[in-house]
């Protein structure tokens, strides 16, 4: 059985994880004052649990003019990147916010943006 690391849990959401090679995993995130912890809604005993000490940035995955929040990517010190598409993503980010602090959250940076790829050179 898998023992949360929080005490007190503040926020919690649908989420899908994008972290295994083949497909996603569908489940609960739950934000609470030690850790970010993700369960799978299939098996309780495949978890993600990130203590917010790990945590070195947060990027957010923002699309049409900054009006819709998708998911997010964490970095982490040791464990590498976790990909995450949540249902309330504005509401999680602004919960982690509190026990990470605003300048870890950034906007993730797109690898082809359509405005860039038809732009004229002059």
């Amino acid at each position: 059985m898998a023992i949360s690391l929080n005490q007190k849990v503040l926020f919690t959401t649908k989420a899908n994880s994008f972290n295994s090679g083949i497909g996603n995993k569908h489940g609960n995130i739950l934000i609470g004052n030690r850790a970010f912890e993700f369960y799978n809604d299939r098996n309780p005993e495949d978890f993600i649990q990130i203590p917010w000490q790990e945590v070195t940035k947060v990027r957010a995955q923002i699309y049409f003019g900054n009006r819709y929040i998708r998911g997010f990517f964490i970095d982490t010190r040791d464990a590498g990147t976790f990909n995450f598409v949540v249902k309330d993503a504005g509401k999680a980010l602004k919960a982690m916010r509190d026990f990470i602090g605003s300048e870890k959250l950034v906007r993730n940076k797109a690898p082809i943006s359509l405005q860039n790829l038809f732009k004229h050179k002059k």
